[in-house]
C-alpha cells in the first residue's frame, strides 16, 4: 500500500495526563474501556465504575439511550455532550449509522440548534474571532491547541440555512459541517477547526436577547468586512500553513465577493456556492441517465437568484462550455427568478453577478408565465420560500415534459419549495425529484418512490478528503464538476428504479472515498496536487482515513 510523505498526520505524542484530567480530555479519554492495569497506572482507580467495557459496548449504550430520546434537538444536545466527553465513542457511533445521524448532526436539526444556541451552550467548541481582534488575529489563532490544521470552516452567521442572519448563533454550522468531514469521509477530526467570524448581526431580536453570546453590534460596513477578512485569511496562512479556508453561510453578496477575491489566490472554497452547485449538477447528471437527455439540451429555471442559484448556474455554464458551447450560449440555457421577478436586462436592481444572467426578456413577476414561455426541463428551488412550487407549477412542468426534473433545495424542511409527496402526486408520478432535506418514501399509483436528498454532504466531505490527501494549490470549478459526476455515477440501476438521483446514505464513506479518488486523480492530472503521486490512489487514500478506535 502506498504511503503519503506529506499528507499523513503524525500521531499525537503520548500524554502525561492522568486521573480526572485524562477523563476530561475528549480526545484521549476511553471512559469505561480502561483496563484494570490502565486504571492503576493512570490514577483512575475509584474514578470509574467497576465494569471494563469494549468500545462496541460503549456505542451500544449510546444507541440505546438515543432510542429512548424522541426529540431530535435533545438527541443533538446529547451527541454534542458525548463528543465533549469522548470523541472516539462519538465518531464510532455516528459512523456506524450515518443515515440515522446525519439529520441529527446537521440539517434539519442543526437549524433548531442554531436558533437555541445561547440556551444550549455548554463549553467552548471551535474559535470565535471578533472585529475587536483586528490587528491580533494571528495571535488569537495561536491559542488553538492543535497546530497542524488543514481546514478552517468559517461562518459569519449572516445567512444560516433559511434562518437569515443569526450572528454568533450560527456556530452550529461550522461545527456540524466539519463533523461531517469526519463522519462521512473519515477526515481526521484533529485537523479541523470551526470558526465563527463575529462581525455583528443585523438581527435586532438577538441583540436584545440576554442569552445571546455574540457581539451586540450591527454588522460592519462592506469595506471594513473586506479588511477584516483579509487579515483573517492572512492570519490563517501564517498560523496554519497550507490550510484550506472553507467559507460557509456568509451573506449572499459577501459570499460571492469573497469567493471571487480569493479562489485564485489561496486554497479555499465556498460550500454554499460551489458545494451546492456540485450536488445540484450531480442530481442533474443522474437525472439525464434516467431520461436519456443531454445537459446541453436542457433548459433550467431557478426560483431564487442568490449565492446558491448563481453558483449552480455558474457551474452548469462551466460544464456546458467544456461541451463546446460559448459562454453566452451556456447562459441562454438558464433563467433565474427572484422575489422581484424574472432576472432580465431592463431591471435596475441587479447585482453585478446577476447582470451576467439577465436576458432580453419581457419583464414579469409571474412565475407560471415564465414556465410557459421558457419551457424549462429542470426546475430548481433555492428561494427559501415554502410551498412556492404550487400544484399549478408542478402540473405545468409535467405537461411540458415527460420526466420533469424538480429540485426543492431550500432547507430546513419547512422552507422547502414543495414536498416529495406533492411533487410525485401533482406530476402523477412523472417527476424526478430531490430536496435539500430527506423526505420519506412516497407511495403513488401502486409504486413506491424514494426521493433523493440533494444535500452538500455528498460533495464537500469528499472534496475535503481529496484536499487532505493531495494538498492542492487551489480548488477550481473542475474539481466540483468531477465530484458531481463521480457522485452521479454511483446511482445504480436499483436506485434509479426508485427514481433516486443520489447514492444511498447507508454506505456514505464508500461513496465519499470513490468521489474523492476521482477528484484526486484530476488533481494529479491537472498539476494541482503538491504531493508525490502514489501508484494506487484509492488504496493510498484509504490508508489516510480516520478510524475511531482506542
Amino acid at each position: 500500500m502506498a504511503t503519503n510523505n506529506l499528507a499523513k498526520i503524525e500521531k499525537a505524542p503520548k500524554s502525561n495526563l492522568s486521573g480526572l484530567n485524562l477523563l476530561h480530555d475528549p480526545v484521549r479519554n476511553k471512559g469505561t474501556a480502561y483496563t484494570r492495569d490502565d486504571r492503576r497506572q493512570l490514577g483512575l482507580e475509584g474514578l470509574l465504575p467497576h465494569a471494563v467495557e469494549t468500545l462496541d459496548r460503549q456505542v451500544e449504550r449510546v444507541l440505546d439511550h438515543l432510542d429512548h430520546v424522541k426529540d431530535e434537538l435533545d438527541q443533538y444536545s446529547y451527541l454534542m455532550d458525548l463528543e465533549a466527553r469522548n470523541e472516539t465513542v462519538f465518531y464510532k457511533a455516528v459512523m456506524s449509522d450515518p443515515k440515522r445521524f446525519i439529520p441529527i448532526l446537521y440539517d434539519p436539526t442543526v437549524a433548531d440548534a442554531c436558533e437555541a444556541f445561547g440556551n444550549l451552550y455548554r463549553r467552548p467548541r471551535g474559535m470565535y474571532i471578533t472585529r475587536h481582534m483586528k490587528g491580533r488575529m494571528a495571535e488569537v489563532l495561536r491559542n488553538w491547541p492543535q497546530k497542524d490544521i488543514r481546514f478552517v470552516c468559517v461562518s459569519t452567521g449572516g445567512r444560516i440555512l433559511g434562518l437569515g442572519d443569526i450572528g454568533a448563533n450560527g456556530m452550529g454550522i461550522p461545527i456540524g459541517k466539519l463533523q461531517l468531514y469526519t463522519a462521512c469521509a473519515a477526515v481526521p477530526p484533529d485537523v479541523l477547526l470551526p470558526v465563527l467570524f463575529d462581525i455583528g448581526t443585523s438581527n435586532e431580536h438577538l441583540r436584545a436577547d440576554p442569552f445571546y453570546l455574540g457581539t451586540r453590534e450591527a454588522p460592519v460596513s462592506e469595506a471594513e468586512l473586506d479588511e477584516l477578512t483579509e487579515e483573517f485569511v492572512q492570519a490563517v496562512a501564517e498560523v496554519f500553513p497550507g490550510c484550506c479556508v472553507h467559507f460557509e453561510d456568509w451573506k449572499g453578496t459577501d459570499a460571492i465577493r469573497m469567493l471571487d477575491r480569493y479562489k485564485d489566490k489561496i486554497l479555499c472554497y465556498n460550500d454554499d456556492i460551489q458545494g451546492t452547485a456540485s450536488v445540484a449538477l450531480a442530481g442533474i447528471a443522474a437525472a439525464m441517465k434516467q431520461t436519456g437527455g443531454k445537459l446541453k439540451d436542457q433548459r433550467i429555471l431557478f426560483l431564487g437568484a442568490g449565492s446558491a442559484g448563481l453558483g449552480i448556474s455558474k457551474l452548469i455554464a462551466a460544464e456546458l462550455q467544456t461541451l463546446g458551447l460559448s459562454a453566452e450560449e451556456a447562459r441562454q440555457r438558464v433563467r433565474l427568478f427572484d422575489v422581484n421577478g424574472l432576472i432580465e436586462s431592463s431591471r435596475t436592481d441587479l447585482t453585478e453577478t446577476q447582470k451576467l444572467w439577465a436576458q432580453n426578456e419581457k419583464p414579469t413577476n409571474n412565475f407560471l408565465e415564465v414556465i410557459e414561455n421558457f419551457k424549462p426541463t429542470i426546475l430548481i428551488g433555492v428561494s427559501t420560500k415554502p410551498r412556492a412550487f404550487t400544484k399549478e407549477v408542478i402540473e405545468a412542468m409535467s405537461r411540458l415534459n415527460d420526466r420533469p426534473v424538480i429540485f426543492a433545495l431550500s432547507n430546513p424542511t419547512h422552507k422547502a419549495e414543495c414536498t416529495a409527496e406533492q411533487a410525485y402526486t401533482w406530476s402523477k408520478g412523472k417527476a424526478l425529484f430531490a430536496a435539500g432535506v430527506q423526505f420519506d418514501e412516497v407511495a403513488y399509483d401502486g409504486k413506491t418512490y424514494r426521493p433523493g436528498q440533494a444535500n452538500n454532504f455528498y460533495i464537500y466531505p469528499a472534496i475535503g478528503l481529496a484536499t487532505y490527501a493531495a494538498r492542492p494549490k487551489l480548488l477550481n470549478d473542475e474539481c466540483f464538476i468531477v465530484a458531481a459526476h463521480a457522485t452521479a455515477d454511483q446511482v445504480g440501476p436499483s436506485l434509479q428504479a426508485k427514481g433516486m438521483l443520489f447514492p444511498s446514505q447507508e454506505h456514505i464513506l464508500e461513496v465519499e472515498v470513490t468521489t474523492a479518488t476521482r477528484v484526486v486523480e484530476y488533481m494529479f492530472d491537472s498539476g494541482l496536487a503538491t504531493v508525490e503521486r502514489p501508484r494506487e490512489i484509492r488504496s493510498w487514500i484509504e490508508s489516510l482515513l480516520y478510524a475511531p478506535t482506542y
